[in-house]
């Protein structure tokens, strides 16, 4: 189950990351606050995942997930290249993601 909720709570950080530029530096109330809403909703998650996982290899997944979907999102949605380095690292860190999931045992505190 904490896997679950680490893996949802990437999501959440993806989705964050899509809210910040609609905020236009912070200065439209609307987006501003979906945008801090999503930011503590994956935090939340995050620290809930915490409660039954390491909380290096929580952090990392989080992080790697939340990378590579805003990677991913920029560059279906957004336009944004995706040059041959890119394109390494991605698969470099969706590897590490893996490999620390596949690694850790699921009843670590």
């Amino acid at each position: 189950m904490n896997w679950l909720i680490l893996i949802a709570a990437g999501v959440v950080e993806v989705v964050w990351s899509q809210s910040i530029k609609p905020t236009q530096g912070f200065t439209r109330p609307g987006p501003t606050v979906v945008c801090a809403l999503l930011g503590v909703a994956s935090v939340y998650l995050l620290s809930r995942a915490m409660q039954g996982l390491p909380v290096g290899v929580s952090y990392a997944v989080f992080t790697g997930i939340g990378a590579v979907g805003a990677i991913t999102l920029g560059v279906l949605v957004h336009g944004d290249r995706l040059a041959v380095g890119r394109s390494i690292a991605l698969a470099l860190i969706l590897g590490g993601v893996v490999l620390a999931a596949l690694t850790t045992p699921s009843s670590s505190a």
